[in-house]
């Protein structure tokens, strides 16, 4: 099903699409242009628990990489970050926020080192592939710049761990988090990082090539029957309760990296230079002004936000939130919000004016409990 998307070639298919559609996949969304599932179960909320008790296998293709090699390639990354990649090794997956001259976001993808002259950067929705070429280009790095061959399909959920062993050995326990090492898969060695787009754990296998999805779709369904396995997708209800943010809702150009937590990722000591430092530098000394938090709040379950909310105190807007959606497990609706950071953490009472009716509710810190 394509829910009104017109299924075109300008949009791009995945190595796993025909794999979704037999799977029941009930509409996509576009991201980086590719296709990505957004349903499969007939609600939300029967996804939602599914996620948090069994195992899911997400097609992520729409994940691109921004594949970085040549002599220069670490210099032209670490200009483009205001976080130090210099102790990296060959194993580590680096959340690095990309910004803009004046400390707007880009994109907040995952960086992985392969070698000490070739990184993938796994992107959001942004053409940061475009940036890095300006950048190069005008800077003169001997580097090379390249969407490659790679899409990744991820395996959420807490039995993920057990039926990866099951497949590819007990090794893959030993796996830390935001690390990456390597199984065999049909006579080919396939990049695989403890990480994902949930909070109940999983992996993503960074598949080097197209022709090899189909399998690796069917060999991990096959196996996963015994673990109660499901196909699946991001999931709204886990992603806000779990305080995980997406590009293009909670944060922008408009935003710096303080406003969405991503201030611990930030050097302003001069140490790094970067595309944005003096910017990031003047944030730092003066304080933001709005930070992302919580929200709980009341009426039945939301509508969808589809346009940001207006958040009140005491008859002024404060903020927006950018993402909301009733919680099964808090029974209260939750939401994302770019409020002002003098309102506080925790606790502070607030009005949330939602499309049908304006409703009480409070500050709550990230991630939901």
């Amino acid at each position: 099903m394509s829910e009104g998307l017109n299924m075109s070639r300008r949009i791009r298919r995945t190595p796993y699409t025909n794999n979704v559609q037999e799977a029941g996949v009930r509409g996509f969304t576009v991201v980086n242009h590719m296709l990505l599932p957004k349903a499969y179960q007939p609600s939300v909320e029967e996804d939602y628990w599914h996620l948090r008790e069994h195992v899911q296998l997400w097609d992520v293709s729409c994940q691109r990489q921004v594949q970085v090699t040549g002599p220069d390639a670490k210099a032209l990354i670490q200009l483009m970050t205001p976080r130090n990649i210099s102790r990296m090794r060959d194993n580590d997956c680096l959340y690095v926020p990309i910004i803009d001259a004046q400390g707007g976001l880009i994109n907040d993808p995952v960086l992985i080192k392969l070698t000490n002259d070739k990184y993938w950067l796994s992107i959001a929705d942004s053409d940061v592939l475009l940036y890095a070429k300006g950048i190069a280009y005008g800077k003169g790095f001997d580097v090379d710049l390249c969407e490659p061959d790679v899409y990744p399909l991820a395996i959420q959920g807490p039995k993920a761990e057990a039926l990866l062993c099951s497949l590819f050995g007990d090794s893959i326990a030993d796996i830390g988090f935001f690390k990456y090492s390597w199984i065999s898969f049909q006579g080919t060695k396939q990049l695989i990082a403890r990480s994902g787009y949930s909070r109940q754990g999983g992996f993503e296998i960074y598949l080097e090539g197209a022709h090899l999805g189909p399998a690796l779709w069917r060999t991990i369904w096959e196996a996963g029957q015994a673990f109660n396995i499901t196909p699946g997708c991001p999931n709204l209800i886990e992603r806000i309760e779990g305080g995980l943010f997406s590009y293009g809702n909670e944060m922008t150009s408009q935003n710096n990296p303080f406003e969405i937590m991503l201030g611990k990722y930030c050097v302003t000591d001069g140490s790094i230079d970067y595309i944005g430092l003096p910017a990031l530098q003047k944030i730092a000394a003066s304080g933001s002004m709005r930070e992302i938090r919580g929200i709980l709040f009341d009426g039945g379950p939301c509508p969808t936000c589809s346009v940001p909310w207006p958040v009140m105190l005491e008859g002024e807007e404060i903020g927006t939130i950018t993402s909301a959606i009733w919680s099964p497990r808090l029974e209260r609706n939750v939401g994302l919000a770019i409020i002002e950071n003098a309102v506080g953490n925790t606790g502070k009472l607030i009005e949330v004016i939602r499309p049908d009716a304006p409703v009480s509710g409070s500050v709550s810190p990230l991630p939901f409990a």
